[in-house]
């Protein structure tokens, strides 16, 4: 992996909900099939929580949870689109949208991962 870094600027439709994360210029994606990716066509770019920067404001912020309570997804309330959120999976980054992120990365590896059956592949989903 390329180990060059650079800043990246990303957010939701009406560029009410906008940060700026550090990356790497290639990266690995995950493209997930649960019951809120698929529909979502959500590809998670994983960075580690010291890496993102909240430039709006959060008021500007909705939050979703459901089940275990871990993960927190967050939307623009005005809107509507979930440019990143917070995984169970991995507490100490946040999943990017990488399809909000303005010139974004180059793909180095899209890992398919079956969120259907998250509890069962969880160790998998951890390892990434």
């Amino acid at each position: 992996m390329d180990t060059v870094k650079k800043k990246y600027l990303a957010g939701c439709h009406c560029k009410k909900v906008l940060f700026e994360f550090v990356s790497q210029i290639k990266v690995k994606l995950i493209k997930c099939n649960c019951t809120i990716c698929k529909p979502l066509r959500y590809l998670h770019l994983i960075i580690p929580h010291e890496d993102f920067k909240l430039i709006s404001n959060k008021k500007n912020i909705k939050s979703y949870q459901f089940g275990t309570k871990k993960a927190k997804h967050f939307f623009c309330k005005f809107c509507g689109i979930k440019s990143f959120y917070q995984p169970r999976s991995h507490q100490n980054a946040f999943s990017i949208n990488y399809n909000s992120v303005e010139n974004p990365p180059k793909i180095s590896q899209i890992i398919k991962f079956d969120g259907s059956n998250f509890e069962k592949n969880l160790d998998f989903i951890k390892s990434i």
